[in-house]
């Protein structure tokens, strides 16, 4: 029997599960909700205070993450170590399961805009940063919202959702036409 660590794919309700109890545990011993959009805006809002510590300090946005100088939060916490450490995980997880992932440009890509990889990542990086920017406009990212909001059945969690969702469709339509389906 092959270990579930050296498997290519892991069986996505097992995943599901996993990270449900991962929230639990986050929420019971950290009092936080399982989440990695907040600390992009504690590294921004920390090298902002470097450069224009009057201006961190009368923002409210960046004070409720950040503290006062009375009163500061700590930036590298949980949540930060989180985040480093999922590339780190995903390097761990390919190499232990001895997967390697060839990057290709997906045929519809291909069709709409061409099969340059360049444009491609570009245009992913692109996507990243509005997606980033979205979630700190929604009040958190699809973890946040998705797993732990989602978790705690809160309506701005379900209405983020759903037009995360109708957003999705949307951009697809916008980005491949109604005949993009012709070229998957």
């Amino acid at each position: 029997m092959t270990s579930v660590f050296k498997k290519a794919r892991w069986s996505p309700y097992w995943v599901g599960v996993a990270i449900g109890v991962l929230s639990w545990i986050t929420f019971a011993f950290m009092g936080k909700a399982l989440g990695v959009s907040t600390t992009f805006v504690r590294a921004v809002g920390t090298v902002e205070k470097m450069v224009a510590p009057e201006y961190v300090a009368d923002t409210g946005y960046l004070v409720k993450y950040l503290g006062n100088p009375e009163k500061p939060k700590p930036v590298f916490e949980w949540q930060f170590a989180l985040v480093v450490m999922l590339p780190f995980g995903a390097f761990a997880a390919a190499r232990i399961s001895r997967t390697r992932f060839e990057e290709t440009v997906p045929n519809l890509w291909a069709w709409r805009y061409g099969a340059s990889k360049r444009v491609r990542y570009g245009a992913a990086f692109l996507g990243g940063v509005i997606i980033m920017f979205g979630a700190r406009l929604a009040g958190g990212c699809t973890s946040g919202h998705g797993i732990s909001g989602g978790l705690q059945l809160a309506l701005s969690s379900w209405i983020f959702f759903m037009s995360l969702f109708a957003g999705g469709i949307a951009t697809a339509f916008l980005l491949y036409g109604k005949n993009g389906g012709d070229h998957v």
